[in-house]
């Protein structure tokens, strides 16, 4: 009796197809922040204006390129008074620096679609290098015929090392707002053409 091993050949460029540019759908995008506040819980936010562009690669996705640009004014935790804090002159000061931006210098595999991506965070006047990681969340055609992929991602970042560093003591020790603030990302986007 002959018993047949059943073998899988993982496909040598998964993501071949997918090479293009591709245009961030903000409206089915979420770009969002978490951070720990009076030491006991998490206060999440968002931003509701921004644009990105993604240039793929799916022959070698460590050439894949992604920019990004976020209007600081657009926050929304859900408490106008403090969004105007965060959007004022102690944080974010959109009215001086209306636009806070994104530009990927590269792009690990980390495998089981992960990646982990390098760039630069401009927010204010401060240009500085940090790490996002991603997961590829898929790709499809949606009704209206256009291709789309999806990503998943976190980054991690001090926000003091922007100049972001107001803050208050708390009386029973410690301060109002943590330093370490968690970004999110949930990402949609469209594709325009080929590279």
């Amino acid at each position: 009796m002959f018993i047949r091993k059943e073998t899988t050949v993982p496909d040598a460029a998964p993501y071949e197809g997918l090479t293009g540019v591709y245009s961030i759908d903000p409206v089915h995008s979420t770009i969002g922040f978490s951070v720990r506040h009076a030491m006991i819980t998490n206060v999440r936010g968002k931003f509701t204006a921004f644009e990105g562009l993604l240039k793929l690669d799916g022959a070698h996705p460590t050439r894949s390129k992604a920019y990004l640009s976020v209007q600081t004014g657009s926050v929304d935790t859900g408490f106008a008074e403090r969004d105007a804090h965060v959007t004022g002159p102690d944080f974010l000061d959109s009215a001086a620096f209306p636009l806070m931006s994104f530009h990927s210098t590269g792009i690990l595999d980390a495998g089981d679609d992960r990646f982990r991506m390098a760039g630069y965070l401009r927010i204010k006047d401060v240009e500085l290098p940090v790490h996002i990681d991603l997961e590829f969340g898929g790709a499809s055609q949606d009704s209206y015929g256009q291709n789309r992929i999806g990503f998943g991602g976190t980054a991690t970042l001090q926000r003091s090392d922007w100049g972001l560093d107001w803050n208050t003591a708390l009386t029973t020790g410690g301060v109002l707002i943590s330093d370490k603030v968690k970004l999110m990302f949930d990402i949609s986007a469209v594709q325009l053409g080929t590279q």
